[in-house]
């Protein structure tokens, strides 16, 4: 009698550990196709400009709640986390397609909701909505959408660019997403228990509005151009600072020394996260959902981003075998652990 095959479950590899053992006997076949699976977005080639070309899935139950997420907010956040990708990769989002799954609960005035948001992002960041796809679902609402960028191929930034001496930027502040998200979460279990209860908002409106409505970071791309500024790696701060730092590190070879003093977390963050009795720097490390963008640049350009409020200087690039490090307060040196969201748990 044979052995019976032993199976894995998904969880047991995360979100990269699945596409790496999907994609493992796939290379790329066409001379157009620059970079494909392995990065924020792949690179097309077809002449002078580069084709960035990114896609998301986001799914009800999963990526959101629709009991606390209003739709317009949905539309829009749906649009620019799909835009982060590809500033990440310092280039300029120019087209978006939606594809929808829809279920039976939701009327045409729902979706047209929906669609508020999206062509409020599409406005705002003044990209173009050229196409999609509808279809229906047993099971919620499910959105798909493609973002379309270009750039020349001198200014596009992968993870797998970043040296030993490099230092470790990042924009913004993080750890407010996943804050506002448990204030969120907070609020629906009290209304579910107490459906007269007012929600308790109080304070909470920064922290609140950096999960419910993101903003991809425009701003940052367009100072590098300005500036003459080139990053060696960078990528958008999706997963959480912990993991997303890692990618670099695993894309390019090297290890990585962050500075826990250096984090920066928002002063709603930093009182919202004891409130929860959790530490500040664990939302920092592994929230996710921030969108800030996280980009290594040669020491040399340390004075091109001196005088910039925009962005924190947090760690260094270091040899590989030195491996990713975590420099308390305390100067404490403890292993960096990757525990930000995982998409099969």
């Amino acid at each position: 009698m044979s052995e019976e095959k032993k199976l894995t479950n998904i969880s047991a590899l995360g979100e990269f550990g699945l596409i790496d053992r999907l994609t493992k006997d796939f290379s790329n076949i066409n001379e157009s196709t620059e970079l494909g699976i392995g990065d924020d977005a792949a690179v097309l080639s077809y002449g002078d400009k580069k084709t960035v070309v990114s896609t998301d899935l986001l799914v009800e139950g999963i990526h959101f709640d629709l009991m606390y997420m209003p739709l317009k907010h949905l539309g829009y956040k749906s649009i620019v986390v799909n835009l982060s990708d590809i500033y990440a990769m310092n280039a300029e989002p120019k087209q978006v397609t939606v594809s929808l799954a829809i279920s039976s609960k939701f009327p045409v005035e729902a979706l047209e909701e929906l669609y508020e948001g999206i062509h409020l992002a599409c406005k705002n960041y003044k990209v173009d909505l050229i196409g999609g796809d509808t279809t229906s679902s047993r099971s919620g609402l499910v959105i798909s959408v493609t973002a379309i960028g270009e750039a020349n191929a001198e200014d596009l930034c992968y993870r797998s660019g970043a040296k030993e001496g490099d230092l470790i930027c990042v924009t913004g502040d993080l750890g407010a997403s996943y804050l506002g998200l448990q204030i969120l979460e907070r609020e629906k279990q009290i209304y579910l228990e107490h459906p007269g209860v007012q929600p308790e908002l109080e304070n909470a409106q920064y922290l609140i509005e950096r999960h419910l409505k993101p903003e991809a970071r425009r701003d940052v791309i367009r100072f590098f151009k300005e500036a003459g500024l080139k990053p060696t790696a960078m990528m958008d701060v999706s997963d959480g600072l912990s993991s997303d730092i890692k990618h670099i590190c695993k894309q390019s070879k090297v290890g990585c020394e962050i500075m826990e003093a250096q984090v920066p977390i928002s002063e709603d963050a930093y009182h919202m996260a004891l409130n929860f009795n959790i530490d500040p720097i664990t939302c920092a490390l592994n929230g996710g959902e921030d969108y800030e963008l996280l980009f290594t640049i040669a020491p040399e350009d340390e004075t091109k981003i001196a005088d910039e409020s925009a962005f924190v200087i947090i760690g260094q690039i270091t040899k590989a075998e030195n491996g990713q490090v975590l420099v308390t307060k305390s100067n404490n040196r403890h292993p960096l652990k990757a525990q930000g969201w995982n998409h099969f748990e």
